[in-house]
């Protein structure tokens, strides 16, 4: 599992990361039935509030407050409607975010950007590869506001993005994931297949080689327990980011 958790215990030291805001507007729900068989489920990566330990990168990032969450005009599981060409996500991804995705690309098909609000990362790690790889397919862009969160298993769904855009003020943690039998990515070969679906993925996503091995061991070099927190700028030195036109 690879959901990152905003410390508490740091709240008197730093602004709490952000959080899902109250929402006043009625919306729709699309409901989307799967089946237990359809596909094999992977572990989980989070960071949810109060259980990660927390290593700082960048000392500046943090001091704004949490991005607002929209109420929207539809949800389909964590994502949220916003127009016709924008949807947000606001909450972590599980093994039916694949076919909920889909749910709302058949209905919204002008999607062509998703702003990533408050992402504390997956439930289902092959899930959440198989989305990344939908929103990719799609040529939509990730955008992370100020104030917006995006850690853990998110980060995987940030670099889908055909465009990425992070504005100052947004914030990234990764950490090595975990399988479900409590091994971490340290704990397997190089090679193994359970290292090379993360390698295999940052190709596609258009990183080298090179770039995809540094990247994956920059999440790794802090176990599943704990978390490395940095802002867009550190992020900027590890992918290309986009850059909005003035």
């Amino acid at each position: 599992m690879r959901l990152l958790a905003v410390i508490l215990a740091l709240a008197s030291v730093i602004p709490a990361t952000p959080l899902l805001a109250q929402e006043a507007a009625t919306i729709s729900y699309e409901q989307v039935e799967t089946g237990a068989d359809a596909f094999v489920t992977g572990g989980e990566r989070l960071v949810q509030p109060g259980g990660n330990d927390v290593e700082i990168g960048e000392s500046q990032f943090w001091q704004v407050g949490p991005a607002p969450i929209p109420a929207g005009i539809a949800a389909y599981g964590p994502f949220r409607v916003i127009d016709g060409r924008h949807v947000a996500l606001i909450d972590a991804t599980d093994s039916r975010s694949p076919q909920q995705f889909a749910a709302l690309l058949r209905d919204y098909p002008a999607i062509s950007e998703i702003e990533m609000i408050e992402c504390p990362g997956t439930e289902d790690d092959l899930a959440n590869l198989r989305l990344g790889r939908m929103i990719r397919e799609r040529g939509i862009a990730t955008h992370v506001p100020t104030g917006g969160s995006v850690r853990s298993g998110g980060v995987e769904l940030f670099l889908a993005g055909v465009q990425r855009y992070a504005d100052p003020g947004s914030e990234f943690a990764v950490h090595s994931w975990i399988d479900d039998s409590g091994r971490e990515a340290g704990d397997y070969a190089a090679d193994a297949p359970e290292n090379r679906r993360y390698l295999d993925y940052y190709r596609q996503m258009g990183m080298s080689m090179g770039e995809a091995q540094a990247f994956y061991a920059m999440t790794n070099a802090v176990p599943f327990e704990s978390a490395h927190w940095f802002g867009a700028e550190e992020m900027g030195r590890w992918i290309r980011l986009d850059h909005v036109e003035s």
